[in-house]
């Protein structure tokens, strides 16, 4: 069997065999297929698709490229939270510490940047000192002594999604519900977690950008996780605008510390409570969202959500100070308004857009090897719904590069739409997506 027979199959829109799916992937495992090859056929199964059948057994493949990681030793429930990836979207680091700090186990691995999107991994590197690379043994004790841990694939935890993810950031292949589907899935089947709440993003700055497509995407991954045998349930929330205020690796991190410390709130918030909510009623520890919402927001007001995340940092080597003083954080040189060019309304926003003006400024890459500025990125100073006047700033850029700050500030006002009419608001929750099937996805309110 030859890669270039696999890749002509799956050109011409033939469904690939178990046996193919599994040189696929064991083949960008152990790198015995150059990357010219796996590309080619990442871009073949965009622009061709998966059945379910491939796309479940291509998930299964990712999972047993690597080993297993073995949670039974941590006391409970260990529950895993995992979004397709937004601009601003810094639920991680509000809802791990909050859910911990309500009893929850929260044993994570996150990723880093994608396309115009955020890493997880990204952000808590911005910390200072703080790692996100441990062994198996060191997880496992950190989460069953403190609650939580966020850290990366391991080299040998689905090698051949680690392969694959990088390749997809920079050949345009990122948009694919088979491909994002069996990524996420492979992840979390691997790294242990006994139930899994899934975030997934519709709108401009989405990897899917219609409702249609991101309840697929959310269905899809549901059912792989229920062939697998694992409780399982996903959210589809709002991402035509940035979810929160800071868009960038340490301001985000400062805006996580904001809502923890009672100084920020929001939709960023908002939807942590939800998906946080759920996470504990999957941990046994909540018997409906309401009830998980009270305990979140008494973990909030109480400030213990704030001292879960400041052990976190600490025990993965961060400075925990960042929590009193987030002055200890990256900051950029230079700080530029962006004018709104006329007075109105904020009727859209190409959210997309948005996280490429991060990224070009140097909060995320362009090439997989690229290096990232953990100071640089924006805050939005407007919502969609807000009135504006000319010359009022629509967002702050920042930057250690003056000379950049020019060309970011027109796209940001090319991306922003004023109107003259206030519009209708987004929904922040749009369905939720179980084995039972899609609630929420008619009637919803502005």
């Amino acid at each position: 069997m030859k890669m270039v027979d696999v890749i002509l199959k799956k050109k011409d829109g033939q469904a690939l065999t178990p046996e193919e799916i599994r040189l696929f992937a064991r083949g960008a495992a152990d790198a015995s297929i150059p990357d010219y090859q796996l590309a080619a056929l990442l871009m073949a199964i965009c622009w061709r698709g998966m059945n379910a059948q491939e796309t479940a057994c291509l998930t299964m493949e990712m999972m047993h490229s690597g080993s297993v990681i073995d949670l039974s030793a941590i006391d409970g429930v260990c529950v895993d939270k995992h979004s397709t990836g937004g601009v601003g979207d810094t639920t991680t680091l509000v809802l791990v510490p909050l859910a911990a700090a309500c009893g929850a186990k929260v044993a994570k691995i996150s990723g880093r940047g994608l396309g115009h999107t955020g890493g997880t991994l990204d952000k808590l590197e911005s910390i200072p000192g703080c790692g996100v690379e441990m062994t198996q043994e060191r997880f496992i004790r950190q989460v069953q002594e403190i609650g939580c841990a966020v850290i990366g694939q391991t080299q040998d935890l689905c090698p051949a999604d680690k392969a694959l993810y990088a390749l997809r950031d920079v050949t345009g292949t990122v948009d694919c519900v088979p491909l994002i589907a069996s990524s996420i899935v492979s992840k979390k089947l691997a790294s242990g977690a006994g139930a899994i709440v899934l975030d997934v993003k519709t709108g401009s700055g989405a990897l899917m950008r219609t409702l249609e497509e991101s309840i697929e995407l959310a269905k899809a991954m549901v059912d792989i996780g229920t062939q697998a045998g694992k409780p399982i349930l996903a959210l589809v929330t709002g991402m035509d605008q940035p979810l929160g205020t800071h868009v960038g690796n340490a301001l985000e991190v400062k805006e996580a510390i904001d809502i923890l410390s009672g100084r920020a709130g929001g939709d960023l918030l908002a939807v942590s409570m939800e998906l946080g909510s759920r996470m504990l009623i999957a941990a046994g520890l909540a018997r409906d969202t309401k009830e998980g919402k009270a305990r979140m927001q008494a973990a909030l007001e109480s400030g213990a959500g704030l001292e879960k995340l400041r052990e976190m940092i600490t025990a993965q080597g961060g400075d925990g100070r960042v929590c009193d003083d987030v002055g200890l954080l990256p900051q950029a040189a230079h700080r530029i308004a962006v004018p709104a060019p006329r007075s109105g309304y904020i009727a859209q926003m190409d959210t997309t857009q948005i996280g490429y003006v991060a990224q070009g400024l140097g909060a995320g890459r362009k090439e997989k090897d690229d290096v990232i500025d953990p100071a640089v990125g924006l805050v939005m100073n407007v919502r969609i719904g807000d009135s504006v006047e000319k010359g009022q700033p629509l967002a702050t850029l920042h930057v250690n590069n003056p000379a950049m700050a020019g060309e970011a500030a027109a796209r940001m006002q090319q991306t922003i739409r004023i109107a003259d009419e206030k519009p209708v608001l987004p929904p922040l929750v749009y369905a939720a997506v179980s084995p039972q099937g899609v609630e929420g996805e008619e009637g919803r309110q502005a």
